[in-house]
């Protein structure tokens, strides 16, 4: 059957990984490779990080309102 990748050829691609890039390099070329599909796959559905806020405001600007310096003196 051509075209068909069994399990001898996988495990024939992962030595040879192993033996080009070594075992400390693979984990991060991994994270990066799920990394990018991931991306690629936002991209396409069109969901561009709807769960997540990459503005997020900070605790300390939001836990308390600011006062005037009119309000200061007041007080």
């Amino acid at each position: 059957m051509p075209g068909f990748i069994g399990l001898p050829e996988i495990m024939l691609l992962g030595l040879v990984a192993l033996i080009l890039f070594g075992p400390k390099r693979l984990p991060e070329m991994g994270r990066g490779l799920g990394k990018g599909m991931r991306e690629f796959k936002d991209s396409i559905s069109g969901e561009h990080g709807l769960g997540e806020s990459k503005l997020d405001v900070p605790a300390e600007l939001t836990a308390a309102p600011i006062a005037t310096p009119a309000e200061r003196n007041a007080a």
